[in-house]
């Protein structure tokens, strides 16, 4: 059993002589599947497994659980959270236009502050003293998570085993193979570092930290490759209420049913691919593989109608208040009030945000083509006023001139005065 630990560098990190219980983030993958085994030895404690369902495609949920008590776990939690995870993180994050480093939608940002908060509920429920998280050091999802239990969860302590243990992949494995314990996919050694749920897809790993190395096919397992993408386009069109995407091609559908067929259409065309560079809080600068497809589609649309409903000084200003509170979803601080306080000023705004925007998709493109609202503001038929009446005078256009740019003219007359 572990020794006592004097040296802990955070008030919420556990003291391994005083875990007994422990509420283990599982996956079911080599790293999750190490661990269960390994605080049951290091620590002699008891292990309950939660695994949360945010829409990762192919899983099998049966098998994970399974896995999980085989291994030793006492209990094992699968939770369904899409419909949560929709409607209270990645909506919010679609008002927001939210997007980090200009390429990067925030699915795995937004979806660990949910998966740290069913922790600490599961936590409460089955008496566990510790939570216990997969993340390395070098990565941003251990803030995100550690943040969260810190803020919800303040008497639970938190271990961190693959940031203390060291082990490299062959190590992971060789400990596997002692153990008897089986890798997820049935192979020794996954390719890649995956993460994904509805709202997209990360893959880390292998050439893909070689900058100088372009991207391999078999990197691509939700996308089609553009290239190989129907050579015919296909127009879909997505329909807002409120800033809420409610249908798609015309059918109403329930959020986590619209972002999985947006998905699955995007993924088709080859749209929503992202070879990104990308500046981590824990001040790493790395390179990722996304694939976004339900992204791709649904937040150009969102930002195109917001735009067209919205005025000049409202269009100038968003854009900064979208782009801090993706940087606060980003940096794991989902509990900091200003992101709350940004989301009532995103909900105002967006109550104009009703209409239809209809994109092409196209070998990995997908562009706006149509636009359609009840609240839009544009002039185009403000072309047949005259100034006899109407909501524009064309006549008074040169009196706004003149005044417009009286400042202007007055500043470049003084500072060339001296060239006569």
């Amino acid at each position: 059993m572990a020794e006592s630990n004097p040296e802990l560098t955070a008030t919420y990190l556990a003291d391994p002589a005083e875990v007994h219980r422990v509420l283990l983030l599982y996956s079911g993958g080599l790293d999750t599947s190490v661990m269960l085994k390994w605080i049951q030895d290091e620590y002699g404690a008891e292990v309950v497994a939660l695994t949360v369902n945010l829409g990762q495609p192919g899983e099998d949920y049966d098998v994970v659980r399974g896995k999980a008590l085989q291994l030793g776990a006492i209990e094992c939690h699968v939770v369904d959270a899409r419909e949560e995870f929709a409607r209270a993180y990645v909506l919010p994050a679609i008002k927001a236009n939210a997007i980090y480093g200009l390429g990067y939608p925030l699915f795995t940002a937004l979806g660990r502050p949910l998966i740290a908060k069913l922790a600490v509920e599961y936590a409460r429920r089955t008496g566990c003293d510790t939570i216990a998280h997969g993340c390395t050091g070098k990565g941003n999802d251990q803030v995100r998570i550690e943040t969260t239990v810190a803020t919800l969860g303040p008497e639970l302590k938190v271990v961190a085993p693959v940031r203390e243990w060291r082990m490299g992949r062959e190590e992971e494995v060789a400990y596997a193979r002692e153990h008897g314990i089986p890798v997820k996919g049935g192979t020794e050694s996954a390719p890649y570092s995956i993460d994904d749920n509805l709202w997209g897809r990360s893959s880390e790993g292998r050439w893909i930290e070689d900058l100088d190395h372009a991207p391999e096919p078999d990197v691509f397992q939700l996308v089609t490759r553009p290239e190989e993408a129907p050579d015919e386009p296909q127009l879909v069109t997505v329909e807002f209420e409120h800033g809420v995407p409610v249908a798609l091609d015309g059918e109403r559908l329930g959020l986590v049913e619209l972002l999985e067929r947006a998905a699955d259409i995007g993924a088709r065309h080859g749209v929503g691919i992202v070879d990104h560079i990308e500046d981590r809080i824990v001040g790493l600068k790395v390179r990722d593989i996304y694939e976004i497809p339900a992204a791709a589609i649904v937040l150009p649309a969102h930002q195109e109608l917001e735009k067209l409903v919205g005025t000049i000084h409202q269009n100038q200003f968003k854009p900064a208040l979208d782009q801090k509170w993706a940087y606060l979803v980003y940096a794991g601080l989902w509990w900091e009030p200003l992101r709350t306080d940004l989301d009532a000023y995103m909900d105002v705004v967006n109550a104009q945000v009703t209409g239809t925007i209809g994109l092409k998709l196209y070998r990995g493109s997908a562009r706006v083509v149509t636009r359609e609202s009840p609240n839009a503001i544009y002039d185009g038929p403000l072309a047949s006023f005259s100034e006899s009446g109407g909501l524009f005078a064309q006549a008074a256009s040169p009196g706004f001139i003149e005044l417009w740019s009286l400042q202007s003219r007055m500043a470049w007359r003084v500072r060339h005065r001296d060239e006569g």
